[in-house]
Order: structure tokens, then sequence, then C-alpha cells
């Protein structure tokens, strides 16, 4: 696992995107955060990947149309199945499209973004990933799970394709389903009526179980075995 960024640090991220306005703007928003700092950009998924492996950022920012190697192709070498030391990878695109969400979430990034999403959402998933959560646009994340998930080939290996050993608990699976339906830990917390620090053990225990690495993986699990109904 990626070493947690120590207290009192900034957040350190690359931005990878082909356009300079595009890097120019989110340096300019980011650098602006008291708790982020932008430590290098790159026009192409090569020097992207190259510079990450270098620099070893807490967060990584890629675009997916990207010349030389595509943001998902990028995202697999620096956060796939097959890292030992998966890094934080964060997709921030145009395209609203199932194809690329799906791709960069098997690749393992742990959020998706949408660049017309706006800044502020921008500077959360940067956070979020700095401390191993995720986040994907609230426009994205359940129409993707409900359609994607049910449409998945049979010959796929999902994740967490065989019942965990340890079953999961009625309320490790009421944390799931909220998960799967795009909540966040505090509204999680706010609708189970516990506190935020149980949420997170129960997530915790849920990705060790389910061989989730973070909780869109969690979601995918949820959606591909049944715990949670197209019309929920």
């Amino acid at each position: 696992m990626t070493t947690p960024t120590p207290t009192g640090a900034p957040i350190r991220v690359l931005i990878a995107d082909d356009q300079e306005m595009v890097r120019t703007g989110f340096r300019f928003f980011l650098d602006a955060q008291p708790d982020i700092t932008v430590v290098a950009e790159a026009a192409d998924g090569e020097r992207a990947v190259a510079l990450a492996r270098q620099l070893r950022p807490d967060v990584c920012l890629l675009d997916i149309r990207m010349p030389k190697l595509d943001g998902l192709e990028a995202t697999r070498l620096l956060a796939g199945p097959q890292e030992a030391d998966p890094m934080r990878v964060v997709v921030v695109t145009t395209f609203d499209l199932d194809e690329y969400v799906y791709g960069a979430l098997r690749g393992g990034a742990c959020g998706f973004l949408l660049k017309d999403s706006g800044p502020t959402l921008l500077a959360e998933a940067v956070r979020a990933a700095a401390v191993g959560d995720s986040l994907v646009s609230p426009s994205v994340t359940v129409r993707l799970l409900k359609h994607v998930m049910a449409a998945e080939a049979p010959t796929t290996a999902p994740v967490g394709a065989a019942p965990p050993a340890d079953p999961l608990t009625d309320r490790e699976l009421d944390v799931v389903r909220l998960v799967a339906l795009g909540r966040t830990n505090a509204e999680i917390a706010a609708e189970l009526y516990v506190s935020l620090s149980t949420v997170k053990t129960h997530l915790g225990s849920v990705q060790l179980k389910v061989a989730a690495r973070n909780r869109v993986e969690i979601a995918a699990w949820a959606w591909q075995h049944g715990h949670v109904r197209p019309g929920a």
C-alpha cells in the first residue's frame, strides 16, 4: 500500500493532460489549496507514468485521451492489480462514457471525475484519494454500476467473484448497499445512526472479506452479487 501522507504535509499531486490550458487550470486551483501541491505535469501518458514512478506523488490525476499512452493504460501500469505498491489514481475526463469509467475502475483508479464537475469536487477527489478513499462523479456512479455490472460477461473474473470465506455481517451489508448507491461515509453514518469511525471500521472489514482495494470495488462487488437492485 502507498504510505499515507504525513499529517500536516501537503498532498502531492501529478497532473497529466494533453491540453496545456487544462493542466494550467488544475494547477492554479489545486496549488491555491492549503493542503495540496502540484509536483509535476505531463502532456502524455508515457511521461505521466515515468514521472509518477520517479516522484511517487500521493495522487495522480490522469486524462483518458492522451498521446503515446492513454489514461486507461497509464492507470493500469500505476495502479493495476499487478502492482505490488499501487498508486492512487483519479481519472479526470471530458467523456462520460461507460467503457471509460469501467476501464478506469478495473485498471485500479480510486476515482473518476468529469472535468465539468467543478474545482471543488476536484479538490475533494484529491483529498479522498490521498487517504485511501474514493470519489466518483455522482452523475456516473449509480448508472454505471447498475447496468455495466449487470451486463458483465460471465467469463469475466469480477472483483470478489467467489463468495467471501468470512461472510459479511448484516451491518456490513447495510454499509455496502449504501456505498453502492453512492453515499459518502458521513451520509452512511447519518442514515445508519452510527459514528463515522464505525463506518470506516466496517468498510475496512468488508475490503478484507471481499478482496476489494477501495470503496469503488466494494460498490462493484455489491452490484455484481445482487446486494443492490436496479430499482434501488
